[in-house]
Parts: C-alpha cells; structure tokens; sequence
C-alpha cells in the first residue's frame, strides 16, 4: 500500500492550503483516513479523521477552520484561517484490515 501525499506549503497567518493523499490499495479494502502532525520538537499528533461512512473526528486545535473529506481512494484536508502553531509536517494514514499505513509528509509553513 502506497499513500502520496501532497498540498504543502508556505502560506501567510489567515491563508488557506488543500492537502491530499491518494491511496494504491484497492479501494474494498480502504477504511478510516486521516491525517496526523509533528510540529519540531514534538511528538505527532492527531488532527483529523474520516470514516468509512463519512462521520469525522477533529482536534480540538483545528476546529471550525479543517474540514476533511474523502473520495474513492483519496482523502483531503482543507485547511483555512492558518496560524503559526499550524507549522508542522502532516502525514496522511488509512486503516487496512486493522492495519495503519503512513504517506511521507508533506510539509506545511505559515508565516507569521
């Protein structure tokens, strides 16, 4: 299973970025995706889900400003009224028959 993630940045305080994550692995097989984040210096930590059947799940932080969203085999994160604690890179994950699988990352950066 492959995931390629992409949508990074850099951005000023208040703007907007779309990240994406398309998924290699056939599409019966595809359960909750979401999308994680490690700030430097910090552990990774949960930003967003989705589920199979379109229900989500948000941090806190991102509240009111992330929406996630999926299609077919990919899995989106629009991402508004950024701010610099946002800085982070931002991996996308799937469940595969109980099986967690990572994208690489994509780097994002808001100035301030």
């Amino acid at each position: 299973v492959q995931l390629q993630a992409s949508g990074g940045g850099l951005v000023h305080t208040g703007g907007s970025l779309r990240l994406s994550c398309t998924c290699s692995a056939s599409v019966v097989s595809i359960g909750d995706m979401g999308w994680y984040r490690q700030a430097p210096g910090q552990p990774r930590e949960f930003v967003a889900r989705i589920r199979t059947d379109g229900t989500t799940d948000y941090a806190d932080s991102v509240k009111g400003r992330f929406t996630i969203s999926r299609d077919i085999s990919a899995v989106y994160l629009q991402m508004n009224s950024l701010s610099p604690e946002d800085t982070a890179v931002y991996y996308c994950y799937t469940i595969i028959h109980l099986l967690t699988n990572w994208g690489q990352g994509t780097l994002v950066t808001v100035s301030s």
